[in-house]
């Protein structure tokens, strides 16, 4: 972020953001400003599975708003199906989505990065300087890594040992798949795995699966080393009962009870360095860092001090700005986790709150949100959670009472079936959820 035009800090407080909203008034210079022909003008940062469902959603449902979803990369490759890649499951290619099913439908697809926002004037600037008007704003950004939450771990490290956390051009999630397939017999793959909250509460022991999946048909006697941050994760014990029927003792999981914590990693060395200063040393280093909001999130002011952003759970408002809409894993929506099936699930609400704003009219008063996470363990073989969201009495959200649940445990001997079938709904949850980003 460079800040705003006018010479305000770039780091704009949340104090300092408020104020701007209360009307406090400047003069901008004047790059390109890209306004609509007519209509509401409904633009959406971020073309991930909040950002592009909520692209979709707004072209169908409100034909007579001009919608432009801004967005650096050209095509979305999905985190959600990328540790099936290194399962040898999936190729990149069957997880990378093109925009072209959106600007078929009419949204204005502009491939650049969002820099700045302008709450007063309504604005959002380009990287290249360019400003677009809105009248409403969905900010659907993601997530940022917090690097220097593990000394040694920076953008060159992330080469050595990749994160493989953000979808991006699918570079990281491709470099880890190279390394996995030229570990040395019998070598040591390493995961430090952050703690909450953070993207996809499950994926970490997903990805630990499909690592074993594909150590176990080429390099059998491989060590897999999970250090996690954390006495316990979702799923946990569907996860451990498949890594025993599946795996043996492969998998090691070492929580941060017994010093499971990575503190910090020295990449040459291809070492982890725990909590307690243990050098753990990997020919493999999966590291998924703590989590924060996307930049252009906490640099405007929308984040607090969390790094997370506070919203209203009826509209996805942003209690900094009540004409910005935060959705995906940006925001704050405890309970509900930080997947890909509530950012997909919360954008329909948000465009409709922002919609009906627009128009005078009241949000939809009692928004239902979904999500069901399922978790490839092997071929034939998925486990899920699912639950139901509503707001509570408190302003806030909660779980929905015996509304959802967890896959059943007991011996594949009897769950067979269950399993495959759940793998085959997995595919199908997959598929359909990006038609619906992005046909």
């Amino acid at each position: 972020m460079n800040g705003f035009s006018n010479g305000f800090s770039p780091k704009l407080t949340r104090r300092h953001f408020g104020a701007l909203l209360a009307g406090s008034a400047f003069t901008l210079a004047a790059p390109a400003i890209l306004r609509a022909d007519s209509g509401p003008r409904l633009v959406v940062i971020g073309g991930g599975f909040g950002g592009a469902s909520a692209a979709r959603f707004a072209r169908i449902s409100y034909p007579d708003v001009n919608v432009t979803l801004i967005e650096p990369y050209d095509s979305f490759v999905t985190c959600p199906y990328g540790n099936l890649i290194l399962g040898g499951k999936r190729a990149l290619p069957q997880i990378t989505h093109s925009y072209d099913g959106l600007r078929a439908r009419g949204v204005d697809v502009v491939q650049n990065r969002a820099r700045d926002i302008d709450p007063v004037a309504k604005r959002v600037t380009l990287a290249d300087d360019t400003r677009i008007a809105y009248d409403k704003l969905i900010v659907s950004p993601g997530i940022a890594l917090r690097r220097d939450a593990i000394e040694g771990y920076d953008e060159a490290a992330s080469e050595i040992f990749p994160h493989a956390w953000m979808g991006g051009d699918g570079s990281q999630i491709s470099i880890l798949r190279r390394q996995l397939e030229a570990l040395p017999e019998g070598g040591v793959v390493g995961l430090a795995i952050p703690p909450n909250p953070f993207r996809c509460p499950p994926g970490p022991y997903e990805r630990i699966s499909m690592i074993a999946h594909h150590l176990k048909q080429h390099n059998p006697r491989a060590k897999i080393l999970a250090f996690d941050a954390k006495d316990g994760f979702s799923k946990q014990g569907l996860f451990q009962d498949g890594w025993a029927e599946l795996y043996g003792d492969m998998i090691e999981w070492i929580p941060a009870s017994q010093d499971g914590t990575i503190t910090a990693v020295d990449p040459q060395e291809r070492v982890f360095i725990s909590e307690f200063g243990e050098r753990h040393k990997v020919d493999v280093g999966n590291v998924i860092p703590p989590q924060y909001a996307a930049a252009i999130a906490r640099d405007t002011g929308l984040a607090d001090d969390s790094g997370w952003v506070p919203v209203d759970p009826l509209t996805f408002a942003a209690e900094a700005a009540p004409d910005i809409h935060v959705i995906g894993d940006a925001n704050i929506g405890s309970p509900m986790p930080k997947s890909g099936y509530v950012a997909n699930s919360t954008s329909k609400q948000a465009v409709a709150a922002a919609i009906a704003d627009l128009r005078g009219e009241a949000a939809p008063a009692d928004p239902v949100y979904f999500n069901t996470c399922y978790s490839h363990l092997g071929d034939d073989y998925a486990v899920s959670v699912a639950a139901i969201f509503r707001k509570d009495g408190e302003g806030g959200i909660m779980a929905t009472p015996d509304s959802g649940g967890l896959s059943p445990r007991g011996p594949l001997s009897e769950l067979a079936y269950n399993r495959r079938r759940e793998a085959e709904y997995a595919d199908a949850w997959y598929d359909s959820i990006t038609t619906d980003m992005f046909s």
